[in-house]
């Protein structure tokens, strides 16, 4: 990379890391680029030279976390157990991540809703991750750490949907309990890898039996 590459990168990381201290402190709808701008200390102008709106600085957070995490698939998937896998990327991203991250993440979860600029953005980045995870399941099983008649690809969704429930609550409670919540995700989804718990649910079971289990579950 030559020096003039190197600049316009780091100018580029100096803006997106203002973006994030800016949207989590203040939220995303009353930040404006020149507060991004002031807080990476420089001016709107030269922040436009990077940046042409405040949409496409969210997309370039996206875009970001896109690259980090598909780093991270790569660089988890030369350990040896899928289990090891799956509890070092729930370390990281549920622990170890500042909160901050999560609190990002579900504001840019509510402006996807409304904006199909960061909507199409942060549907590229789920694919992604589906993708990811689905790859490191078909390589347990490879390895014999999956159950015969596992899907995959069902099982990588049901991972994505419960680990966006672990950001939105990381992100609401203060007092999220990193460990518990974590362990509790795992447990769940060692079940479903080894085949103790069926993705169908309770759905399969005759309905005379599915009303016994709700009532004993009162």
């Amino acid at each position: 990379m030559s020096e003039v590459q190197s600049d316009h990168s780091d100018r580029r990381e100096r803006i997106l890391d203002a973006a994030e201290r800016s949207f989590t402190q203040a939220g995303f709808h009353r930040t404006t680029v020149q507060d991004v701008a002031r807080e990476a200390s420089m001016s709107p102008g030269n922040l436009y030279r990077y940046f042409p709106s405040k949409d496409a600085i969210v997309t370039g957070l996206v875009e970001r976390d896109r690259t980090m995490l598909r780093e991270d698939f790569e660089s988890f998937a030369q350990t040896e157990r899928l289990e090891v896998v799956l509890r070092a990327l729930a370390r990281k991203h549920f622990e170890e991540a500042p909160r901050s991250k999560a609190v990002l993440c579900v504001q840019i979860w509510a402006e996807a809703t409304v904006n199909p600029a960061i909507a199409a953005a942060n549907a590229t980045l789920d694919s992604d991750l589906m993708d990811g995870m689905q790859r490191l399941i078909e390589a347990g099983r490879e390895r014999g750490e999956v159950a015969e008649g596992v899907d995959a690809a069902a099982t990588a969704r049901l991972i994505m949907s419960m680990s966006s429930g672990l950001f939105m609550r990381r992100a609401l409670f203060p007092d999220f309990d990193a460990d518990n919540e974590i362990q509790a995700l795992l447990c769940v989804i060692g079940g479903v890898l080894r085949g103790d718990i069926s993705q169908g649910g309770i759905s399969h079971l005759p309905s005379e039996d599915i009303l016994l289990a709700t009532e004993t579950d009162r």
